[in-house]
């Protein structure tokens, strides 16, 4: 019995305290975390490139 009362009681906590976003936060948010997603790539690809140019250099003296 416990257990139900347990999912009853979230449920209730769900659907009347909890406070979901609006489509709009959502979309905005969603837009914000693709922004930051393609920035933090193309800093990783950077870095990448970076590296694997020094590396090129360094075994070419060789």
């Amino acid at each position: 019995m416990a257990f139900v009362e347990n999912v009853k009681e979230s449920y209730n906590e769900m659907v009347h305290k909890v406070s979901w976003p609006t489509r709009k936060e959502l979309a905005q948010s969603s837009v914000i975390v693709l922004i930051a997603s393609i920035i933090l790539a193309l800093i990783v690809w950077f870095m990448d490139w970076c590296f694997e140019s020094i590396m090129t250099f360094v075994y070419g003296l060789f």
